[in-house]
């Protein structure tokens, strides 16, 4: 049985999980890195999922923890989703190696376990981090925004609303 989540930033279920990641991409744009950060089963590919599904990409969005990286083509004119587990990369040179700076302008780049490593790649990012409570089943979301393409005060505060709303509308709070 799962407990109760109250407040701002709290996800219930794998279901708000991705609809606050449909919602966080109307947000993204070609260009923009987002760096999740959590622990183990805090909901990092569900949210990339959602992101994958706002941005309408081809292709199931799973896990690319083998295969380092996912490119997830768009199926109309919006950017493809790019998406990376820095997982088993043990340092910035690997995430290097992977040549992601070649796509990042026309794609969103998310990268799961990306904190630490992954903040370079962009003079802007959004780190999203997602922390599961083993109690109550939620998880409590935090978005901390850095660089000039995230200081404008409309996306800001869209930033803000996705949060403070848990990024779900019409979620069943019953």
């Amino acid at each position: 049985m799962t407990g109760r989540c109250f407040g701002p930033g709290e996800l219930r279920t794998a279901a708000e999980t991705a609809g606050f990641g449909r919602a966080l991409a109307t947000v993204c744009r070609a260009g923009d890195l987002v760096v999740l950060a959590g622990d183990l089963g805090a909901g990092k590919t569900t949210l990339t999922q959602g992101i994958g599904a706002g941005l309408r990409v081809r292709g199931d969005v799973t896990s690319p923890t083998f295969v380092i990286a996912r490119v997830h083509p768009p199926l109309g004119d919006g950017p493809a989703l790019v998406h990376v587990d820095a997982y088993r990369l043990g340092s910035i040179a690997e995430l290097d190696d992977m040549d992601l700076d070649a796509t990042l302008e026309q794609s969103v780049t998310v990268v799961e376990w990306g904190e630490g490593l992954a903040e370079d790649l962009a003079d802007s990012h959004l780190l999203v981090v997602l922390e599961a409570d083993p109690v109550t089943e939620c998880r409590r979301v935090r978005i901390d925004a850095v660089g000039e393409r995230w200081a404008a005060p409309a996306v800001r505060a869209a930033l803000e609303a996705l949060v403070a709303g848990g990024g779900a509308s019409g979620r069943d709070r019953s």
